[in-house]
């Protein structure tokens, strides 16, 4: 990501940057708060370069270049976690090599061994993972005209909050199952994270009650072991 006037140029993984106007992003201060002279000067407070978002897109212009908007709860700056970046995105020819695919949610909870971690999918294979912030507003019960209401400073901070080694191990292994997924030609979307999640905290269970868990079959060797599984279950 990169400033610029009035607006973000931000990298999605395409030929062309995509922009996101400074119109189109939530700032504190209430549904007719109008952005200022003064805002322009501070666009750096909100994002800046080096930063993480996620986004969606709003429009697509002639040029190839698109325009984006994160006036959402569920949009945002990205922290606290794990960023991971995948080829075969966007559920089109590549994803046939395995991918992230479009599905009902993109972004969604994952409950783990060490509690809720939170997901990002970007159908540009750009994938976030990090520890779960509760909020006092939640999307579903903040209205549309009360948006930039609910938005505080915070949404905007770039420091990180600790995050407590059995939750980071999780960010880390389910990013782990991600790129098992793609090595092995799967589709990556949230229903098949979650099985595959399950699967590989099910088979580590029984490797140590079994006096060990096996070593150097990697992120592949997990994916395949736990998509067999799957499989007889299904035939069965």
């Amino acid at each position: 990501m990169t400033v610029g006037t009035k607006k973000w140029n931000v990298d999605i993984a395409a030929p062309m940057h995509a922009n996101l106007p400074l119109s189109s992003i939530n700032l504190p201060g209430g549904v007719l708060r109008r952005r200022t002279t003064v805002d322009e000067l501070n666009i750096r407070t909100f994002f800046q370069e080096g930063d993480l978002l996620v986004a969606e897109v709003q429009s697509l212009h002639q040029d190839g270049t698109a325009s984006l908007h994160t006036r959402s709860l569920k949009y945002g700056k990205l922290r606290n976690g794990l960023f991971t970046s995948l080829s075969g995105a966007g559920g089109g020819i590549l994803s046939r090599k395995g991918g992230v695919v479009r599905s009902r949610r993109q972004v969604f909870t994952l409950n783990t061994a060490a509690g809720e971690i939170d997901i990002v999918l970007g159908v540009n294979g750009y994938i976030f993972i990090s520890k779960h912030i509760a909020t006092n507003a939640d999307p579903k019960e903040v209205g549309i005209n009360r948006l930039d209401e609910s938005v505080t400073e915070t949404l905007y901070s770039s420091q990180n909050d600790e995050i407590e080694p059995a939750v980071m191990r999780e960010i880390t292994r389910v990013s782990t199952l991600i790129r098992g997924l793609v090595a092995c030609g799967a589709k990556v979307d949230e229903d098949m994270i979650v099985k595959v999640y399950d699967g590989a905290v099910e088979l580590e269970a029984e490797e140590q009650s079994l006096g060990g868990v096996e070593r150097g079959i990697g992120a592949k060797g997990v994916v395949e072991a736990v998509l067999g599984r799957l499989e007889v279950e299904a035939a069965g």
